[in-house]
């Protein structure tokens, strides 16, 4: 209905044009909006103060003109002027039931549309470090991304979901030795567990399998590791310095094991976590087209290619060693290491080659879904690109707020150092994955979420998710009903469009006008990139369902009422399947 006033609009302007009254070299620029407040119309529209300075008119005489050129149309009962120039709309009925048609021949297309016209999007999101299970916060992202990109893909972009595996770095050799040093338990040795490792229950199990399968082949004594090695900082000593402690051992792996079973023991553990994230993602309902690896960016020298652009446009420099880039020259608070004095190039680096190969890949638009602790990682990274010499607002990052858990009113910690954490997985089990979905889609992802599970598992109608299926499942009892009247009742949805003038009560027009706007809410969660726009829908539009259920019956004697009223209720149940879908929520048909 947007696209039909915008195109009135223009045709009015159109007609002013031809008379002289406007100039015809106008940048139009036609906003239409749903109005807050139904006794203000339907639509508004606010092009007569837009263009009233550019062609010196009075806006509302300007208004008023275009008013007056308005072509006639059978779904626009009256317009009226409002303020210094807005027009209002007031729709006719027939244009709320024509929503009914829309659903009736669109089915679970009804929502998309072409906007996108299939520019490539590239949306990176959860890519936690694959050191261990991925816990509540992680699926935040998860499903943010998830639904981001399903939103986009609606709207008709070319998107494709993608993982960067950090496969690469210090955080995956304190993993590795921490489960060479658990294997080595295993292996009957006693060891003393550095306080800076990965103390999981599942870095014990990946050790277990690490012994089941090679048995003693990478034994060796743990008094011989620890020989020369800084001492851990403990309660017992104070003194020492974890850090170094834990960067002893791993040096002591390398020495010991060889480069060869080193990379045995590394890449056990890193397949193994990595196994069980597509294993947890994919029962969440999150599949993705690529899992990128930041080791193949060292291996195929993209980092030493993105280095030698940052260099040919005098964007790094050398000092004590080590290279840097000149990233306080573009923004940040500070210059920034990419290649340390012993010739290793830093995580950064890996991040600058990353981003350039998305943009060498051909996507013209990349979003990432970075954790909410990430924000001052954004401005370097934005740096990097423009001092590359590309276009840095082809990046877009979203930060996802902290997901806090409370069950029985209290906090969970969570810490993957620590293996104190609850994982995404246990709360799936707890909770369900559509309680899951739903509740972390329900805020802004800047915004704090405080996840209550007893609300998450209640079945009532404060329960959000529960409300909204209910809904679906309520209309799928009614249908089944018809199938079992003693009276023979039928339902044809094709002879029943006949009937839908009678569709004029005011929770039947509620629901049809709160139906009308699907399509728009749909367009607007994509492209200002806010999933929490659908769920906050859904539970408009089964509120409306409820009412209407409960002051109405659908089950009647007359047969054209009882055929408007179940094509009304089953073009419902489609756009509650469509929305639920987009969020990755089931639409359960029995509850």
């Amino acid at each position: 209905m947007k696209s039909h006033i915008s195109d009135l609009i223009k045709l009015s302007i159109q007609q002013l044009q031809k008379s002289g009254d406007l100039p015809d070299n106008l940048v139009l620029d036609i906003v239409v909006d749903r109005t807050k407040d139904a006794r203000h119309g339907d639509f508004s529209c606010n092009i007569a103060m837009r263009l009233a300075k550019t062609v010196k008119q009075n806006p509302r005489k300007l208004a008023q003109d275009f008013v007056r050129m308005l072509p006639s149309s059978k779904y626009i009962e009256k317009t009226e002027l409002a303020g210094p120039g807005f027009i209002n709309f007031y729709l006719t009925t027939q244009a709320l039931l024509n929503v009914v048609h829309e659903v009736v021949e669109q089915k679970s297309r009804f929502g998309s549309s072409l906007l996108g016209n299939k520019e490539k999007v590239q949306v990176e999101f959860v890519s936690a470090n694959p050191t261990g299970p991925l816990h509540v916060g992680h699926g935040r992202g998860a499903a943010h991304g998830a639904v981001v990109a399903n939103l986009l893909a609606e709207v008709g972009y070319d998107v494709s979901k993608e993982y960067y595996v950090n496969d690469a770095g210090r955080q995956m050799d304190i993993l590795a030795t921490s489960v060479w040093l658990r294997y080595l338990e295993h292996c009957g040795d006693s060891i003393v567990f550095p306080s800076n490792g990965y103390k999981g229950q599942y870095v014990v199990d990946i050790a277990a399998d690490l012994f089941a399968i090679y048995g003693a082949d990478f034994s060796r004594l743990f008094v011989e590791i620890i020989k020369g090695v800084c001492a851990d900082e403990v309660s017992e000593n104070p003194e020492g310095d974890k850090e170094a402690h834990i960067d002893d051992l791993i040096n002591k792996a390398k020495a010991l094991l060889g480069e060869k079973d080193y990379r045995v023991i590394f890449d056990f553990g890193l397949n193994k976590i990595i196994e069980d994230i597509k294993q947890d993602l994919g029962e969440f309902g999150v599949v993705y087209d690529e899992w990128f690896s930041e080791r193949s960016l060292v291996d195929s020298k993209v980092v030493d290619k993105a280095l030698q652009r940052l260099l040919d446009h005098d964007c790094v420099y050398e000092k004590d060693g080590a290279l840097w880039f000149r990233s306080s020259k573009f923004g940040d608070e500070k210059d920034r290491v990419v290649k340390r004095d012993n010739g290793q190039t830093t995580y950064f680096a890996s991040d600058i080659a990353y981003h350039m190969n998305k943009l060498d890949r051909g996507f013209t638009r990349i979003i990432d879904v970075w954790g909410a602790d990430h924000h001052g990682y954004v401005p370097r990274v934005r740096a990097s690109l423009d001092a590359m010499g590309l276009d840095s607002n082809a990046l877009e990052v979203l930060l996802v707020q902290f997901a806090i858990l409370y069950r029985k009113g209290k906090k969970a910690q969570m810490s993957t150092r620590s293996g104190e954490f609850v994982t995404l997985r246990e709360l799936r089990s707890e909770v369900g994955n559509d309680a899951a979905r739903f509740f972390y889609v329900m805020r802004k992802c800047e915004q704090h979420l405080d996840f209550d599970l007893d609300l998450a598992k209640s079945q009532s109608n404060e329960n959000p998710v529960f409300y909204v299926q209910y809904a679906h499942a309520r209309i799928c009892s009614v249908f089944r009903e018809i199938a079992d009247n003693e009276k023979n009742y039928i339902f044809d949805s094709s002879t029943a469009l006949e009937s839908i003038a009678l569709l004029d009560n005011s929770h039947e027009l509620s629901l049809l006008t709160c139906l009308a706007r699907y399509p728009e809410i749909v367009e607007s969660a994509a492209v200002n990139l806010e999933p929490h726009q659908i769920p906050h829908y859904l539970r408009d539009l089964a509120n409306h369902f409820h009412s209407y259920y409960n002051a109405h019956k659908f089950i009647v004697d007359d047969l054209a009422l009882r055929n408007a009223r179940l094509l009304l209720i089953s073009a419902t149940r489609q756009v509650l399947s469509n929305g639920m879908s987009l969020i990755g929520v089931s639409a359960p048909e029995v509850m």
